[in-house]
């Protein structure tokens, strides 16, 4: 990808609504597409995925409701609740169509809107997707998730988060690591809730009800979802699968140029037809 596509320059700002402030950075004009990041990161996990794909969209990352600078909502979190926002950010954007993109938890919450609301949603792009359905909830029922750590007064639970993260992603990068520990830290109790809210899902009920354009993206290197890959593109009627290999857990921040390569040729494609 050439230098001349990575000039476009982020906003950063709040949008208040009914369900708290969410914060949102922008790059670009154009069509919408709108960026979801995974458990527990925030837009950052798309800061450098975001000028890139600002050359030819109005690209939009959002903090989701309970990360980054986003708000907590009141009441129990939900795939549903955090679709509802990114919506209501859609809105207060003037956008009443976009294209959306998600990874790992946010490609749960593309699901969600895309079910829910076909009108609305243009095109999909679900990476990294997990697969929930009775038998992943009976499987992690009560287990303990990935970044479920007791907080300890000397700090050894950062070097625990650190160790029980670190296989999952490039062995030579702490960089990307610094950046998860950052939104990790900020995310509080939510960095495991986060993914207790996957495990509640009901996907299966919602894979065969989307109707647009579907890109899965299956990271070749991401142990968790690249073997059930399949069994969303096959729930989701037309899908196209396509695998990347060597891409791991942190895809959009560890293959920007990749990635925001990838997502750019299917939107494009998809608005032509």
């Amino acid at each position: 990808m050439s230098a001349t596509r990575t000039s476009s320059s982020v906003e950063r700002r709040f949008v208040t609504m009914p369900l708290g402030r969410i914060h949102v950075a922008m790059a670009g004009t154009g069509f919408p597409v709108l960026l979801l990041h995974q458990t527990p990161r925030s837009w950052n996990e798309y800061r450098d995925v975001l000028p890139l794909l600002g050359c030819d969209f109005r690209a939009i990352a959002m903090d989701t409701l309970g990360f980054g600078d986003s708000d907590r909502p009141a009441g129990e979190p939900s795939i549903e609740l955090w679709a509802q926002g990114a919506f209501a950010l859609l809105d207060a954007l003037d956008e009443p169509r976009a294209a959306v993109v998600g990874h790992h938890t946010g490609a749960a919450i593309a699901v969600e809107m895309a079910a829910s609301a076909p009108a609305r949603v243009s095109a999909l792009v679900l990476s990294a997707c997990p697969f929930v359905d009775a038998a992943r909830r009976a499987k992690h029922h009560g287990m303990r998730v990935i970044d479920d750590v007791e907080t300890r007064t000397d700090g050894s639970h950062l070097t625990e988060l650190w160790a029980r993260r670190q296989p999952f992603y490039p062995a030579d990068d702490t960089d990307l690591l610094q950046r998860f520990m950052i939104d990790a830290l900020r995310a509080g109790e939510m960095a495991a809730e986060g993914h207790r809210v996957v495990n509640r899902y009901r996907m299966e009920d919602r894979l065969g009800s989307i109707q647009c354009p579907t890109l899965v993206i299956a990271p070749t290197g991401d142990p968790h979802v690249h073997p059930v890959a399949p069994k969303v593109a096959g729930a989701i009627k037309g899908s196209v699968l396509r695998e990347l290999s060597g891409g791991m857990v942190p895809l959009p921040d560890q293959m920007p140029e990749a990635f925001a390569g990838i997502v750019r040729d299917f939107v494009a494609a998809a608005a032509k037809t």
